[in-house]
């Protein structure tokens, strides 16, 4: 896997759900609406993602309006 960042919410997520990553049932379903649903996403949102990323040692997601 590459060290860049991802560019969107939802490459983030399908990254997540389809490598060898240890994820819950509620994360698996939080990161299969990630992949279909293109809004914005909430704080809250954009820091359950950023823990799973962490947590699987992936890249970190660019932000809109810059991180």
């Amino acid at each position: 896997m590459t060290d860049c960042p991802f560019p969107d919410h939802r490459t983030a997520a399908l990254a997540l759900l389809n490598g060898d990553h240890r994820l819950s049932r509620k994360a698996g379903q939080f990161l299969g609406q990630l992949a279909v649903d293109p809004a914005p996403l909430s704080p809250a949102q954009e820091n359950w993602l950023a823990k799973l990323l962490v947590r699987a040692s992936l890249p970190i997601l660019v932000v809109e309006g810059g991180q």
